[in-house]
């Protein structure tokens, strides 16, 4: 069975850093292209980054480029984002996702979820 298991999230100030992790189990993780959605209070879920099953191909949406890095460890069989430079419009429940060979890009594209960890940057 697939499972994937978010953890990292906590109570930074702003300018601060944080670092999400996702530990998967029960498939051929290399397999699967890795990405990040992110949910703030009262939004709908969006899109933060992504990268490919080999770890050599990373998406960024707009708003993190240059602060936030994707990476794979695909031994360990983990997915990691490294976030800098945060703001407080950066708090969000923060969802590692999985899709076979393609980044997902879009909720309906994701094919399982973690559980979801909570970031929160204090102004």
């Amino acid at each position: 069975q697939v499972q994937l298991v978010d953890s990292g999230g906590r109570l930074v100030q702003a300018g601060g850093s944080l670092r999400l992790s996702c530990a998967a189990s029960g498939r051929t993780f290399g397999n699967y292209a890795m990405a990040w959605f992110r949910q703030a209070p009262g939004k709908e879920r969006e899109f933060v980054a992504a990268v490919s099953g080999s770890g050599v191909n990373t998406l960024y949406a707009d708003f993190v480029k240059g602060r936030f890095t994707i990476s794979r460890d695909n031994v360990q069989k983990t997915v990691s984002l490294q976030m800098n430079s945060l703001k407080p419009e950066d708090t969000a429940v923060y969802y590692c996702a999985e899709r076979l060979f393609v980044y997902p890009t879009t909720e309906g594209e994701v094919t399982d979820w973690g559980q979801g960890t909570q970031g929160t940057v204090a102004s």
